[in-house]
């Protein structure tokens, strides 16, 4: 099969979608593979590194588009590169097709075949291809709320950690996922005290278990939240409903509850967002201030740490993308279940309910 993998071009996108490693076991098996010059260059990866495993280098995306059977991308097509896609051509990246309408509707007219790393899903519901980016996403939410904490960033002017005598901030985890639980382990391990609340009574008496002494577990209610909001310094939103928008955990009016200074980090945000408040920046310009509340909903925040997040995602796409490409995606998705939930659009028909049901379609 002939790969693509063209260089990522939304705002502040580093990374790339695969390694000169991975691209290089592609090659083992008897593909072709199809790099858009410099595709790696802001992940650490060099074109150099990518001749040596044996990648055709290309000077532009257009042409890797046009020679792929299959494009392995990091983030979702952007306007500029919904023209570029063909019909039966296999896009393999992350979608979030519930929180974009538009993307949707083109990629239903592309005649695509479109499978969203975000809804693969194995036996035991767990999200195999999202979970490496939700471990980053989790910690990168506690490193970017402690720095817009501070009083120079619009902050509080408050220490996560605090210092002995004075007590550490208040941090409220919302969802004990992937990205709950990382962003608790390392707001507990700079000393914050932490609260992590879920809807799941089983997976709080495992949180429990495995957290460190300075979190605490919380039921999930809107009382309970609302408890919480005017002691709480800094507030991940780390909702996921696989395929589906977030639902809106803090409205515009809890916001008031909230001191001034407070962050609200918002991971939720590549599903729409679950504060009310909530709408995608970037890293270029990633907050805004509501209320005297301040919001950071860059939506894609693993991006920031490309190098980290690269390798990291190839070691969790490889295995899928030599399936995809040994068997071609039919025959794969057939015998594979898990792929087979990742695919949300083909051939202009939307086949994964959850992205129907948030548009009407």
């Amino acid at each position: 099969m002939k790969i693509g993998i063209p260089k990522e071009i939304k705002n502040n996108e580093s990374r790339v979608a695969i390694t000169p490693g991975g691209a290089r076991t592609l090659i083992l098996h008897g593909h072709e593979v199809f790099v858009e010059t410099y595709a790696g260059e802001n992940s650490g990866f060099n074109d150099e590194q990518y001749l040596k495993a044996g990648v055709n280098i290309l000077n532009t995306a257009a042409e890797v588009y046009q020679i792929a059977e299959m494009i392995m991308k990091v983030k979702e097509p952007i306007k500029s590169e919904y023209k570029l896609i063909k019909k039966n051509q296999l896009v393999f990246t992350y979608f979030h097709f519930a929180s974009e309408k538009d993307l949707t509707l083109a990629m239903m007219e592309s005649g695509a075949v479109c499978l969203a790393y975000e809804t693969v899903e194995k036996a035991d519901h767990t999200l195999p291809l999202l979970i490496p980016m939700s471990e980053v996403a989790g910690r990168m939410s506690i490193q970017e709320g402690a720095k817009y904490l501070e009083k120079p960033k619009g902050g509080k002017g408050i220490l996560l950690g605090g210092v002995p005598g004075v007590k550490p901030a208040n941090v409220l985890v919302l969802g004990g996922g992937v990205v709950g639980t990382q962003a608790a382990l390392m707001a507990a391990g700079l000393g914050a005290h932490v609260t992590i609340a879920d809807i799941s009574l089983s997976r709080l008496r495992y949180l429990s278990e495995i957290m460190p002494a300075n979190v605490d577990t919380l039921m999930s209610s809107t009382h309970n939240i609302e408890e919480m909001l005017p002691h709480t310094d800094l507030v991940i939103g780390a909702i996921l409903i696989p395929g589906a928008k977030a639902p809106h955990l803090i409205t515009r009016e809890m916001l008031k509850l909230m001191q001034p200074g407070s962050v609200l980090v918002d991971v939720a945000i590549d599903q729409g967002g679950c504060f009310e408040t909530s709408y995608p920046t970037t890293h270029a310009d990633p907050v805004y201030e509501v209320d005297g509340i301040l919001h950071y909903c860059v939506a894609n925040i693993p991006g920031a740490v490309p190098f980290t997040s690269t390798l990291a995602l190839t070691n969790a796409t490889l295995s899928y993308a030599l399936i995809l490409a040994d068997m071609g995606w039919e025959k794969a998705c057939e015998t594979h279940e898990d792929l087979r939930k990742g695919l949300n659009i083909v051939n202009g028909k939307i086949v994964f309910k959850a992205v129907a049901d948030t548009f009407g379609l």
